[in-house]
């Protein structure tokens, strides 16, 4: 396989399977591909850094793409720094600590 194809094939599965990102304004961008040992970085930027519940969204690719992309090793996913990158508070603790979000399962 190609670093090419690796990168091509994880794109498709975020564009495919994480719409949310899209739809509420987010994007994410394939930043790095090793095509030796398998790791893929992946940022989420936009409205998602302003999210605060962005680090579910994060623990979810990091965990799902190497059970649906073959080759994948590895998954390292940011949020993307720039100039437009609001900070908020991270809600993932506070979230977890709600008995509404103990079973919560992004839907993708």
């Amino acid at each position: 396989m190609s670093a090419e194809s690796l990168e091509r094939r994880t794109r498709n599965y975020l564009n495919n399977n994480v719409p949310q990102i899209q739809d509420h304004g987010g994007h994410f961008e394939v930043e790095d591909v090793d095509e030796e040992t398998g790791e893929v970085t992946v940022a989420i930027g936009g409205a998602c850094s302003g999210c605060g519940i962005a680090p579910m969204t994060m623990n979810a690719i990091k965990h799902r793409l190497p059970d649906e992309v073959s080759d994948i090793s590895k998954v390292t996913v940011r949020q993307a720094n720039g100039p437009r990158a609001a900070v908020m508070p991270n809600k993932t603790d506070e979230m977890e600590a709600m008995e509404e979000y103990q079973d919560y399962n992004p839907p993708f």
